[in-house]
């Protein structure tokens, strides 16, 4: 916003989303018929392999296989493996069923190919509704934008997501609301992704207890994966920033897994970003009914059993100087400029867990 007033720009992506329970084996036939595709590869990983074999069943003649060989974080091999699969089947279309890495593997094989993707998420990654894309390879995760690997459509169905463990639950939550607390300090928000980013850190907020109270509970399911529907629109309009910078390198360099690692660092980085964006803490507070979002977000995951810290989850203090080196080789959009000693501090205070302060 200028001094002046509004000021902004903003573009939607060309994005088709259905919204409903039991759509996966309902509605994903349908979006296949309607992008005229007749020989479809559904790509998944090996957990949650069930579920893809019952979309590939619900296509029926149109389905040219499956191929389980999404993995985390994308690596180039896998990618490989996939596109090969195919080019054997001589696929015209692609339906990716699973988590971020699944989707992930179908924007691979889309960005190489140029075939259509239609995305079913089972969690909460929220991939599914951005044009970014990454690979890792030699432990370093590379991301860009490319308007290829969109989906066409994206089938919500809530009941897919009620055999996910609710541990997973919060961490793939928290990981989408993530996107939502960068998107309000973007560079490139707009009034619209701060209404949408608002929106989902409040339904996510509200949603993830109830689901760990109550697992099946269609009613949390639904507003969960509302939520972070709205926070993946999120991601996909503006910039990411220093958070999703530091989760790759985590994740890419040193192997930590991906919405786990969300969830640990997102309260430090938003303790250490807060001063320099206020409007951001203000949104963030009225939708989690709090005057310090980055307490409450690190008491939420702590609530919900969540893990607490990096070291938790298999960083060793030695790796934190080489992720601060990494993490600052290259500019990214940030609201207060985070030199290699103030990433050092949050990783360091991500390290040890304890709750945030001021850094």
């Amino acid at each position: 916003m200028s001094a002046d007033g509004l000021d902004f720009v903003h573009e939607s992506l060309p994005m088709r989303v259905v919204f409903r329970a039991g759509s996966a084996t309902t509605a994903v036939a349908g979006e296949a018929d309607r992008l005229g595709l007749t020989r479809v590869l559904v790509v998944s990983g090996r957990h949650g392999l069930d579920t893809a074999r019952a979309v590939a069943d619900s296509l029926g003649a149109a389905c040219a296989g499956v191929h389980p060989g999404a993995v985390m974080h994308v690596p180039v091999k896998a990618a490989d493996e996939a596109v090969e699969a195919a080019r054997d089947v001589d696929a015209d279309g692609l339906v990716a069923v699973g988590g971020g890495s699944a989707v992930g593997l179908g924007k691979a094989v889309a960005l190489r190919t140029g075939l259509p993707l239609i995305a079913v998420p089972t969690t909460y990654s929220g991939s599914e509704m951005t044009s970014v894309w990454g690979l890792t390879e030699d432990a370093v995760k590379r991301t860009g934008r490319d308007p290829r690997v969109l989906p066409r459509s994206v089938v919500y169905d809530p009941e897919l997501t009620v055999s996910m463990p609710p541990a997973l639950s919060v961490t793939s939550g928290v990981n989408a609301m993530a996107h939502a607390v960068e998107a309000l300090y973007a560079p490139d928000s707009t009034p619209i992704v701060s209404l949408m980013a608002e929106e989902g850190v409040r339904a996510l907020a509200g949603a993830l207890p109830r689901v760990v109270a109550d697992p099946a509970g269609p009613g949390a399911r639904g507003d969960a994966l509302y939520g972070a529907w709205l926070c993946g629109a999120c991601l996909g309009a503006t910039t990411m920033g220093l958070h999703h910078k530091l989760a790759h390198v985590l994740g890419g360099t040193f192997g930590l897994p991906h919405s786990e690692t969300h969830t640990v660092l997102l309260p430090y980085v938003l303790a250490f970003n807060a001063p320099a964006a206020p409007a951001a803490s203000a949104a963030l507070g009225r939708a989690m009914a709090t005057d310090d979002p980055a307490a409450a977000l690190h008491s939420l995951g702590g609530r919900l059993g969540a893990p607490r810290s990096l070291a938790e989850l298999g960083l060793g203090r030695a790796d934190i100087n080489r992720a601060a080196e990494i993490a600052t080789a290259a500019p990214y959009a940030t609201p207060r400029p985070a030199l290699a000693d103030d990433v050092r501090a949050v990783l360091t205070a991500a390290f040890e867990g304890a709750p945030p302060a001021a850094l």
